[in-house]
């Protein structure tokens, strides 16, 4: 059996993420998706709202399951007895972070090997921090988000519609 992860801190999930977890779980026998703990930036959802948000949007995915994790993502993995890490391309900016994160994990963890998909052309300008901002003002995300994760940004932020 194939077992890989993909780990983020989804603060919160995007239809992005949802789609990068839809397409890896069908290349993998298992997925899991982890949510990070306790990333060092400002957090909107504490970590057990982000894996609830992230439980509810991938639930149709038989094969996908979600947990929170801390300290470094290779050991976690290795405890895991995850063999590749799922990590998403948007565009070059993304691919100079992602080649030295990958570069770095195969220092600590050797075995573990990075697998890129590429961005779906509908969600490459899409991060959770441009989600929230324009939740923040009053902006709708519905069309960004999974709908309970829109729920949750309204009742964060209350409704601004007219």
């Amino acid at each position: 059996m194939n077992v890989s992860i993909m780990a983020a801190s989804f603060d919160p999930i995007t239809n992005g993420h949802v789609d990068l977890a839809e397409r890896a779980s069908r290349v993998f026998d298992r997925l899991i998706v982890a949510v990070y703990r306790s990333p060092k930036k400002a957090l909107l959802f504490d970590v057990d709202e982000r894996v609830s948000m992230v439980r509810d949007a991938l639930a149709h995915l038989d094969n996908v399951e979600v947990n929170a994790y801390s300290g470094l993502l290779v050991d976690y993995a290795r405890s895991v007895g995850a063999e590749v890490m799922v990590r998403g391309l948007r565009a070059t900016s993304d691919f100079d972070y992602e080649f030295q994160l990958a570069a770095m994990n195969r220092k600590m963890s050797p075995r573990l090997e990075v697998m890129f998909f590429l961005a779906d052309i509908r969600y490459t300008f899409l991060s959770s921090s441009i989600v929230k901002e324009i939740a923040e003002l009053g902006g709708n995300v519905s069309d960004l988000v999974p709908e309970s994760v829109a729920r949750s940004l309204v009742d964060r932020f209350g409704s601004h519609e007219a």
